[in-house]
């Protein structure tokens, strides 16, 4: 598992950015959402008012069957995730954009309504947004990740923010608490210490007398 630093973040964005395949690498990382997750999102799932999305679908690939929409694989993968303002300009953006490509393609349009899709309305597929996000990241000269560690650097990103760990496994869709500690506990040590740091400022702000030391 590895999760990219802010400064590789940003150079990552860089590049996909003129990428088909950029706004969907944007969102990823900016909720962490799994990658069935991201390519099963509809616009009837998305509020720009309220700046929500909710998780009530995935899409994969089943073998002999091909791509399917499928439910989340658990009750706790059915979530609502809030949206950041960058977010939420992006899809905007990106929902005015696909209404000039289904203009553009008429009849030929396909009327799927997932956010991410061709030119022509269709889904990406799993294995084709992999590979364009390992091209991406080569060419952005970043360490080596695969696209799962996207969602891996949202999770560590916001923990070394201080969010705490309940409200990250709200927004990843684990199945309790525990999983999210379990998996990040190469995170939490360092977050230990600031704490104590954070907790010791706060005393000295309000004039708090240390105690002297015993000689």
């Amino acid at each position: 598992m590895t999760a990219l630093d802010y400064p590789d973040v940003q150079r990552f964005l860089d590049v996909a950015s003129g990428s088909p395949y950029g706004a969907l690498f944007f969102l990823d990382i900016y909720t962490g959402l799994r990658c069935s997750e991201v390519l099963g999102l509809r616009w009837s799932a998305v509020d720009l008012v309220h700046k929500t999305l909710a998780i009530v679908e995935t899409l994969q690939v089943v073998k002999g069957k091909g791509l399917l929409s499928l439910e989340p694989k658990t009750n706790r993968s059915r979530r609502s995730v809030s949206l950041a303002p960058d977010a939420l300009t992006l899809l905007a953006g990106l929902k005015i954009k696909q209404r000039e490509e289904r203009e553009s393609f008429g009849m030929e349009w396909s009327e799927s309504d997932y956010v991410f899709s061709h030119a022509n309305g269709k889904p990406f597929y799993p294995n084709t947004v992999s590979k364009k996000f390992s091209e991406l990241v080569k060419k952005a000269g970043i360490p080596r990740v695969r696209l799962h560690d996207l969602r891996h650097t949202h999770a560590t990103l916001m923990l070394k923010e201080g969010v705490h760990p309940k409200v990250v496994s709200e927004r990843l869709g684990h199945a309790s608490v525990v999983i999210t500690l379990d998996t990040y506990s190469h995170v939490l040590p360092g977050l230990q210490e600031e704490a104590a740091l954070k907790f010791e400022q706060g005393l000295r702000n309000v004039a708090f007398v240390r105690p002297e030391s015993q000689d």
